[in-house]
């Protein structure tokens, strides 16, 4: 009777467990999705694109989009600069950052406007290296602009970064059914827990 009183409670504890966990998770990707719904813009002092893939020497169509939205932000003179950031990809002669420019440039945007971050090969870095952009040019304020699903975990770092920053994803993101979001949600859940986590031990 005591075994099967043991088993019961050890087996009532993993559920309890489990359902919280999955509450919790599931807590956690609706803010995800939420906040990616939010667009913060206002005037600012420089828009700062977080990176994305580089595709047979073009901008990726993720990328391209992201790089798009920040051009309507200039055009619109909410901002007065554009941070373009991406390191250099295996065997790659260019940044992903110049490569950005010069289709940033295509679009008619001045090449004095565009201001490139050319270390990073993670978010975390595109926002570290553009804050240092940001002091060498006496630039104060941020608009940071990724996929929606994307900002939650971006402006988390701005803010451990001391980025004066305002969030504003881009409204023509490429994953746009069910099929290309969920895959990303999961995956920016996994890396903003992670990182949550791995903040708290600095």
């Amino acid at each position: 009777m005591i075994k099967i009183n043991k088993c019961k409670i050890l087996l009532g504890s993993v559920v309890v467990v489990l359902f919280l966990s999955i509450a919790i998770a599931s807590a956690i990707a609706v803010s995800i999705w939420n906040y990616g719904e939010v667009d913060e813009k206002a005037p600012a002092d420089v828009v700062i694109v977080l990176g994305a893939a580089i595709s047979d020497g073009e901008v990726s169509p993720v990328y391209r989009e992201r790089i798009n939205h920040a051009i309507t932000l200039y055009e619109e003179g909410t901002v007065d600069f554009i941070i373009l950031t991406g390191g250099f990809g295996e065997g790659s002669y260019k940044s992903d950052s110049q490569i950005a420019k010069e289709y940033a440039l295509s679009q008619g945007v001045p090449e004095e406007k565009i201001l490139i971050e050319e270390k990073s090969t993670i978010t975390e870095e595109n926002l570290e290296f553009s804050k240092e952009i940001m002091v060498d040019n006496n630039l104060e304020t941020a608009i940071i602009v990724s996929d929606p699903l994307h900002m939650k975990r971006a402006m988390l770092m701005a803010k451990d970064y001391n980025i004066t920053a305002l969030s504003s994803p881009t409204p023509t993101s490429m994953y746009k059914s069910l099929k290309t979001k969920i895959p990303f949600l999961l995956r920016e859940e996994f890396f903003y827990v992670g990182y949550c986590i791995v903040r708290n031990f600095r």
